[in-house]
């Protein structure tokens, strides 16, 4: 069965049919998208039901000829990563439609254009994470600018315009640099034996040391910018501010993934040689990330500034995780992808749901929420405790394993990341404190809880952080293989410890 090709056929399909609903009956349009994400999340599941874990071998795998005069072909297949990211991503997909169902209105554009625009970005969501043709992969990774820069530029707040217009230049910039090395993969590739963008062709070329820095860095970079890690965050920020609640989790927790999951399925298989040699640079950027990430989120009096700040600092411990060349590092790293997505997709939904009814963002202006909203403050709260790693939540687990793999090569990497800890504990607690707690501020007074709506949307996230916190195996179980079956092919095993003994 053409499990990928259905999975990126459905939402597209049901943006044609939200494009067909009248404009003005604008509860149908809504209908339409939240089923056709419903469908899509199902559709996943039974796929993930049919997925052999312990193959290391990509799976589901689809090729057809594209474009056979430059040796382009539509090719899918996922191994154990691709397979979480995209159940990840079709999960929070029916969470923001149904989290969000009032959050389009006063948008620039039409609620018709709003949801179109989520449905095609879902497609592309799950194709970037499933293409085995580089050049494909390429097509997918740009052509999601376009449904972003929208959905921020014409669905956001404040500086809209600047932030879409920010981010769309940082991301073009970091493209640019992925297709010059792609276009010299495809040229060394013509001299090697035939032309071809196939990922494990390409995996298999040989190139001098110097060649394969330059092209690694031409990957690398964009990936950076995408996850985005220190000092190529700044657009991050800005976008995160201006967009809605619900396109902030999309982008967080989803699309920045793309960064991160580049660096390990090209950046690792295409350039093992160089990815060893810049090693040791981006595990100082990723501690670099943690750390100031984590500090200029202390600093914030704005909370969506603040969720911004922390993710920073989460997507440190991720590439840290990646490039710590150890099974339990990118186990940690690959399962913190998946952990942070739902996090991550709490925070901005609930501290969207406070903001609307309090018409503002500032941390001070909801002291007291506690006994106001007390359900609310709850779901803000267990978010926030997700996000610190506090031990029974699924960010612990995997924030352990990042820790663990990278202490066993890199001990003095780790030991000044776990410090990142420490600063979670006070860019959580501190807005924790502020907001829920001590007296109530004036106009909170009459604010009003989740609403049935609203409860339904967080309840899934929430029972995924606290039941993943506790019995995290079962994605364990499909990322392990993966995870010893890469670092294997970069040609490390993971150090064995020593018992001090002479």
């Amino acid at each position: 069965m053409i499990w990928l090709t259905l999975l990126m056929a459905l939402p597209l399909a049901g943006s044609v049919a939200v494009a067909l609903v009248p404009k003005a009956n604008e509860k149908l349009i809504k209908q339409t998208a939240f089923i056709t994400t419903l469908i899509v999340m199902g559709t996943t599941i039974a796929m993930a039901v049919n997925f052999q874990r312990d193959n290391v071998e990509l799976q589901f795998i689809e090729k057809y000829s594209w474009i056979p005069s430059f040796g382009i072909n539509y090719a899918l297949g996922i191994d154990g990563l691709a397979l979480v990211l995209i159940l990840m991503s079709t999960i929070l997909a029916p969470v923001v439609v149904l989290a969000g169902w009032n959050e389009s209105h006063g948008g620039r554009w039409s609620i018709k254009s709003f949801y179109i625009l989520i449905l095609v970005l879902e497609t592309m969501m799950i194709g970037v994470f499933a293409a085995t043709d580089v050049f494909l992969f390429y097509v997918i990774f740009e052509a999601m600018l376009i449904p972003v820069y929208f959905l921020i530029g014409g669905y956001g707040s404040g500086e809209r315009a600047a932030a879409a217009v920010k981010f769309l230049i940082y991301s073009l910039f970091g493209g640019l640099l992925m297709l010059a090395s792609i276009i010299a993969l495809y040229v060394m590739s013509g001299a090697q034996g035939g032309h071809t963008f196939d990922l494990k062709a390409l995996s298999q070329l040989e190139m001098s040391s110097t060649t394969q820095n330059l092209l690694f860095l031409g990957f690398f970079i964009a990936f950076a910018i995408k996850a985005p890690l220190w000092p190529l965050h700044t657009w991050l920020p800005d976008a995160a501010d201006s967009a809605t609640p619900g396109t902030s989790v999309l982008l967080l927790g989803v699309l920045d993934k793309v960064g991160t999951f580049g660096m390990i399925r090209y950046c690792l298989t295409l350039f093992p040689e160089a990815s060893r040699t810049f090693t040791p640079l981006i595990l100082v950027l990723a501690v670099i990330s943690i750390v100031y990430g984590a500090i200029l989120a202390i600093g914030q009096r704005d909370l969506k500034r603040l969720i911004a700040f922390t993710s920073i600092s989460h997507f440190g411990f991720i590439t840290m995780g990646i490039f710590a060349m150890t099974s339990q590092g990118y186990s940690g790293a690959a399962l913190y992808m998946f952990n942070h997505g739902f996090s991550t997709a709490a925070l901005f939904l609930v501290g969207g749901w406070m903001i609307s009814r309090r018409g503002s963002s500032t941390i001070a202006d909801f002291g007291g929420l506690q006994r106001i909203t007390p359900v609310m403050a709850w779901m803000f709260f267990i978010a926030g405790m997700s996000s610190l790693a506090l031990p029974g939540l699924s960010s612990f687990v995997s924030e352990f394993l990042v820790l663990v793999g990278t202490f066993t090569r890199y001990p003095v990497h780790a030991v000044i990341a776990t410090f990142g800890i420490v600063l979670a504990a006070l860019y959580i607690l501190i807005p924790v404190q502020k907001a829920l707690h001590g007296p109530t501020t004036p106009g909170n007074e009459n604010l009003s809880d989740l609403n049935l709506r609203e409860k339904i949307a967080i309840a899934p996230i929430i029972a995924i952080i606290i039941a993943l916190g506790f019995y995290p195996s079962p994605l364990l179980n499909v990322i392990n293989p993966a995870a010893t079956h890469v670092i294997a092919q970069l040609g490390f095993s993971d150090p064995v410890p020593t018992s001090g003994e002479k």
